[in-house]
């Protein structure tokens, strides 16, 4: 969430107390506080952005919401299925208000430019599709906070909802089904949920597998998006490199640098509240890739 992407900072809110400040003024905020509900009740501030650690996310929407606040929030919007269903429950009656609010996660890889133009290229087939997705997400310690399942989710709940949200938003269509399956418990490796496979199934026959691994080579491209449908494929490589094989009238798109579709993901929040228009993402596509994260995560817990 940048001033690149034409937010007008206000307010930091941090538990850093000296160090929030000098981090707030490089950052072009106006005023620095540890006060957060004091920040969140400003009625000069139209909008929350929620960068904290991930077991305060959904703490954090229900009391922006309950503010009347348009809410920004790094994925995950929830690591339990109880701190979802009491987020999905106050911003329902939060959009009763005559000003309601608008709810965003920051999926941004829906708006890199190279999805966007395979969202455009798969938009006229419409038969089923099928999606390989591949996370080279490199191993991290496993006493980091985002390994801790009740700080940080985990990291399929932290990280590999990029892809479900992803492969939702290309499929075009409800997820119905979910399989997951880890690497099996052994005394050499520590962490065994940073390792693993995802089936998802959609309502319109589609289906993609998602593999979210972390023992790879940190030279092997990080991120993989393979698509194939109607004869065609498409591959997308590190969001630099985008090939169209047996795709009429498309051969390629390649970027002078990657762009993972930040800038345009904030963008496109800050101008549907500018413009008075719905949310980027539709919310029941929020809670509905939270629930089948948070669904995948506990099958890999579950395992045997």
């Amino acid at each position: 969430f940048t001033a690149n992407a034409g937010a007008q900072f206000h307010s930091i809110a941090t538990s850093g107390g000296i160090n929030g400040v000098i981090h707030g003024e490089k950052a072009g905020f106006s005023e620095a506080t540890t006060d957060t509900q004091a920040m969140i009740d400003n009625p000069n501030i139209n909008t929350i952005a929620i960068v904290t650690r991930h077991n305060s996310h959904a703490y954090f929407v229900q009391e922006a919401l309950k503010a009347g606040k348009n809410v920004f929030v790094e994925k995950p919007l929830a690591i339990s299925h109880e701190e979802l269903s009491e987020v999905e429950a106050v911003y329902h009656e939060a959009i009763k208000a005559e000003s309601a609010p608008k709810l965003m996660v920051g999926f941004n890889r829906r708006f890199s430019p190279q999805v966007q133009k395979m969202k455009q290229l798969l938009e006229p087939i419409k038969e089923p599709k099928s999606f390989i997705m591949t996370m080279n997400a490199g191993a991290i310690p496993a006493d980091h906070w985002t390994q801790d399942i009740n700080v940080g989710g985990g990291r399929v709940v932290g990280e590999a909802c990029h892809f479900i949200d992803l492969m939702r938003y290309l499929a075009g269509s409800e997820i119905v089904s979910v399989q997951a399956r880890r690497m099996g418990d052994t005394d050499s490796v520590e962490i065994t949920e940073d390792k693993a496979g995802i089936i998802l199934g959609f309502a319109d026959g589609s289906f993609g597998t998602i593999h979210y691994l972390a023992n790879g080579a940190a030279n092997f491209p990080k991120e993989r998006i393979e698509v194939f449908a109607a004869g065609g494929t498409l591959q997308l490589d590190n969001f630099i490199k985008l090939k169209g094989f047996g795709w009429k009238g498309f051969k390629k798109l390649n970027l002078w640098k990657q762009d993972k579709g930040q800038n345009a993901c904030s963008a496109a929040f800050i101008e549907s509240i500018k413009q008075g228009k719905p949310a980027p993402i539709p919310a029941d596509e929020l809670f509905e890739v939270a629930k089948v994260t948070i669904d995948i995560a506990t099958q890999l817990r579950m395992q045997k």
